[in-house]
């Protein structure tokens, strides 16, 4: 008599190795990219710690206190000035990532994903740690830190292009949209996990909070230096479909292939693929709205709504949960649709007036402030999802690109870089009453000129 096999054994048998590869692969670039935004997060959770309420704090007998009110901050950030200096941190950072972006896909074109994905997230691991190791080695120089987060800003610019052309090489159109929406979702695990680690330790030691994240990041690279498979035909699985019907692009070098392969990536695929500055422009906006939110949402949650800091900050969380929900629904309704800027422009049509509604509803109650966090997380983060991830894989993977699939680097790049120039506009040094007033006014006016620009083609 012949035994039945296991449940569990069957569930594995009926996967195909072509799907066990492909899981594996989703699940590790959705580590590796968590990890990358588990290594940024701190500066944000120790900032606090930097500058604190001295006279709140209760300092050890044997310390000789010369300034009360500033004895327990950590110099260059003890002065009144702080705000400021924060924010220059912040910009070095996040302008190296900018510039950096726009070489970066020309890096990752020309050099293995697994290499340049492994060594990038090793030297993000290295300017990390330094960072923290300023807490121990007691340097105070404004130089430093400054120096240590735009070398960081510069490194971290390796991940985004080269993980999405590794899930792009390995899942073709058909559910690329909803699987990449899923996927996506490492962005904001990586801010909770940040977020959690740096929080152990930015009390007791806050060059920890940077050092743990840092040493976890460059273990990543290692695991992606030993098991990352850059495309399916390298362990002999089979290729996925690429062609995009929906993205009807207009590209002379397709009519004479022989005329292409002798002319370079950079100057003929990416800037003769009309779509690429359209959805370049589009994400600007996108991100801009999206990075205004993650950085100051807090605060107006706090001054306007009327809720302590606390509160604040943990309903601020909903609007990343809303935005989770958005980047899967964008792509599920993308990909049953087969139109990508439609869906893009549909809901950025209806996030400009729900931000104006937010600004007149929002504080109605802890009901409606809930409600009204998920649908715009939803509806800001969902088309911002939806270009970096699926539209990237569509316009680098496109047919006429074949042969020469790794232009998906160079046209992720440009497009995140267009998009990380709009991450400048929330980098405001100090907030006032009155920017609340007309601040979601603004955001809606963004999304209204930003849904012009990506309907121009492809609807």
């Amino acid at each position: 008599k012949m035994r039945s096999l296991a449940p569990g054994i069957k569930l594995i048998t009926s996967f195909s190795r072509d799907s066990w590869y492909r899981f594996f692969i989703l699940i590790l670039t959705f580590v590796f990219y968590t990890t990358y935004h588990l290594s940024r997060k701190p500066i944000s959770i120790i900032k606090s710690q930097l500058h604190r309420n001295c006279s709140d704090v209760i300092h050890p007998a044997d310390l000789n206190i010369t300034d009360n009110d500033t004895w327990c901050d950590w110099a260059p950030f003890d002065q009144n000035n702080y705000q400021n200096l924060f924010g220059v941190l912040d910009n070095c950072f996040l302008v190296a990532y900018a510039i950096g972006m726009f070489f970066s896909g020309m890096f990752g074109e020309r050099l293995p994903l697994r290499y340049y994905l492994s060594s990038g997230m090793i030297l993000s691991g290295l300017f990390t740690v330094l960072f923290g190791l300023g807490f121990y080695w007691q340097i105070h120089s404004l130089w430093y830190y400054c120096l240590v987060q735009a070398l960081n800003g510069l490194v971290q610019t390796t991940g985004w292009p080269a993980v999405v052309a590794c899930v792009g090489n390995w899942f073709g159109k058909g559910k690329r949209g909803f699987i990449m929406g899923i996927w996506n979702s490492h962005t904001s695990v990586g801010n909770i996990l940040g977020s959690l680690i740096a929080g152990v330790y930015v009390s007791s030691a806050w060059g920890l909070s940077f050092i743990v994240p840092g040493i976890i990041i460059a273990s990543a690279g290692v695991i992606c230096f030993l098991f990352l498979v850059e495309k399916p035909e390298d362990v002999n699985c089979t290729l996925p479909q690429h062609h995009v019907s929906s993205l009807t692009i207009a590209f002379s070098c397709c009519q004479d292939r022989s005329k292409y392969h002798n002319v370079t990536i950079a100057k003929c695929a990416v800037f003769m693929l009309q779509g690429v500055v359209e959805f370049s422009l589009c994400l600007l906006f996108a991100k801009l709205v999206s990075y205004t939110f993650l950085y100051w949402l807090p605060l107006y949650i706090a001054n306007v709504a009327n809720f302590d800091p606390k509160k604040a900050g943990d309903l601020s969380t909903l609007f990343d949960v809303g935005g989770i929900v958005g980047g899967i629904l964008a792509g599920l309704i993308s990909d049953y649709s087969g139109g990508r800027a439609t869906t893009c422009c549909a809901m950025l049509i209806i996030a400009a007036p729900m931000l104006f509604l937010f600004n007149k509803i929002g504080q109605n109650g802890l009901p409606t402030t809930i409600g009204m966090l998920l649908w715009c997380g939803a509806l800001v983060n969902g088309p911002y999802a939806l270009i970096t991830t699926a539209v990237s894989a569509d316009l680098g993977t496109h047919e006429c690109l074949r042969g020469n699939s790794r232009a998906l680097s160079t046209v992720t790049a440009i497009i995140d870089g267009t998009g990380s120039i709009g991450m400048q506009g929330m980098c405001f040094s100090e907030l006032t009453s009155a920017f609340w007033n007309n601040f979601f006014d603004w955001c809606g006016n963004s999304f209204k000129s930003n849904h012009r620009s990506s309907s121009s083609h492809y609807l």
